[in-house]
């Protein structure tokens, strides 16, 4: 894994780059048919054609691949057939055919290749790439693709690079530290992957140009103080102005920095020590 730097023939290959795809083993193998599905657009517009998310129109067309996040194949061993490229999320995704010759695709951890063999469940070993509960993986190990609760399939830690540690467990609740810093409990029986995921240098990627962003499904980003009152909080005045008001959105909620957690959200008793605010804090 690393980064290309083409030739500066234009102005937006001089700043841009993009990733060398070293790690997928075909680029120009399809994907799974049986696992892709069509993806429809919504450009930011709910059933009404009414904006709800700002800045969001156009792009490539994608076709979803559908990833397996519960990993509940137990006692079964899977080989790992291919590394692709997935064009809706930073990471790769690894293609899997377990004994029966079922096919399915999982998040492809850090040193992962093709010919390797999986598992997951209770009884799996704890190497890179299985699937486990927590009440079974080493304390101090990385983790990745992290359940909240039981079944429900991992919302933790999906993006490249990104690795949480099992910190802690006792009785019925694990520990984890997510790599923000926050310490979060969670119920020992819920499932994790072992390992980082790959393609840590997604993060330093430039794309360049404003097209390429385009080509993602985003829209320029005008900002508040541009505005007119009647459009943003921030909107208005005679000439520039610094807004009158601590940044936020066209509804009021706080842009930088502020607190927006409801406190009285019932998960709130899960997280052990909050994350410190600003980015320079994380750990990932």
């Amino acid at each position: 894994m690393g980064i290309r730097y083409y030739k500066p023939v234009t102005a937006g290959r001089r700043a841009g780059s993009v990733s060398d795809f070293a790690e997928i083993t075909d680029r120009k193998k399809k994907p799974e048919k049986s696992l892709v599905v069509p993806r429809q657009k919504s450009g930011g517009r709910n059933f009404q054609g009414i904006v709800c998310s700002r800045f969001r129109a156009g792009g490539h067309k994608k076709m979803y691949r559908v990833i397996d996040f519960k990993r509940t194949k137990d006692n079964m061993f899977a080989n790992v057939i291919a590394i692709e490229y997935d064009p809706n999320r930073s990471c790769r995704i690894a293609l899997l055919q377990y004994e029966d010759g079922v096919k399915t695709y999982i998040l492809a951890p850090e040193g992962v290749k093709a010919g390797d063999r999986l598992a997951s469940g209770p009884d799996a070993e704890p190497r890179v790439g299985n699937a486990m509960p927590l009440r079974k993986i080493p304390l101090g190990m990385s983790v990745h693709n992290v359940e909240m609760h039981p079944g429900r399939g991992g919302q933790l830690c999906r993006s490249a690079g990104c690795t949480a540690t099992l910190s802690a467990r006792e009785g019925d609740w694990a520990q984890i530290t997510l790599p923000s810093g926050e310490v979060r409990r969670l119920n020992a029986n819920c499932r994790a992957t072992l390992g980082s995921l790959g393609n840590a240098d997604h993060m330093n990627i430039s794309l360049g140009k404003a097209g390429r962003k385009r080509w993602m499904g985003r829209k320029p980003h005008n900002r508040g103080t541009s505005q007119n009152p009647v459009s943003h909080p921030m909107g208005g005045g005679e000439g520039r102005t610094a807004g009158g008001r601590h940044p936020c959105g066209p509804t009021g909620v706080l842009a930088k920095g502020g607190k927006t957690r409801n406190r009285k959200k019932p998960s709130n008793k899960a997280i052990i020590r909050r994350r410190r605010p600003g980015s320079h804090y994380s750990q990932g």
